[in-house]
């Protein structure tokens, strides 16, 4: 009878150890699939609320960009911070929230003074240093006389100087703040990000406005 209670023991010990490997392999099975949705659900929200996907149209941005580029714009960086000189942006031109997305760079920021002359852009009166390879303008446009900027108003221009409509002319303007959707974070065609560049400070001793002679 000893035997047949031990062996009756031994067997329900067994059974327990299975039923309890088996609920840990379930809370396992449980917690990965939460884990899994609560990823998926963070995943969403970040490209619903933090990020839009746009297409690049047109030649204003060679060689930065090109025509079809597909890029993924980043709208949360500008819930904290203020779009920056160089930064590559994109906008909705003309206050549409419904038409195309535009890509241009920050060159003048709000209450700055902007003045194109021979080419080269003044900003506050001293010449602004560039480090990426464009071609010199040949108009400067409205900014030929100097703007000055208001307190929301950015002035862009595009990469390729002399095949872009920005905010030198009067069709495009200055763009204001809540325009600006976002700041072109990745180009998703070659997975590279959009670089704002390494650009030269202005120093106290750069070159001053020119006047006109």
């Amino acid at each position: 009878m000893r035997r047949r209670k031990s062996g009756y023991k031994f067997k329900k010990i067994k059974k327990e150890k299975r039923i309890s490997a088996g609920k840990k392999l379930a809370i396992e099975i449980v917690t990965y699939i939460a884990s899994l949705i609560a990823v998926i659900v963070l995943a969403f929200c970040i490209v619903k609320f933090g990020f839009v996907k746009a297409t690049m149209i047109g030649d204003s941005m060679n060689a930065t960009l090109v025509n079809g580029d597909s890029l993924l714009i980043n709208k949360a960086v500008y819930v904290i911070s203020k779009p920056k000189r160089f930064d590559v942006v994109a906008y909705r031109p003309n206050s549409s929230k419904h038409g195309y997305i535009s890509v241009k760079r920050v060159i003048g920021e709000p209450g700055e003074t902007v003045w194109i002359n021979d080419g080269e852009i003044y900003i506050n009166g001293k010449l602004l240093p560039e480090n990426i390879n464009v071609d010199k303008m040949t108009t400067g446009g409205l900014a030929e006389e100097e703007i000055k900027l208001d307190e929301n108003e950015y002035f862009l221009l595009g990469d390729n100087r002399n095949d872009s409509e920005d905010s030198r002319f009067a069709n495009v303007g200055m763009i204001v703040e809540d325009d600006i959707i976002g700041k072109v974070w990745i180009r998703l065609n070659s997975f590279g990000f959009v670089s704002s560049f390494n650009h030269v400070e202005n120093k106290d001793d750069d070159t001053e406005k020119k006047g006109e002679e």
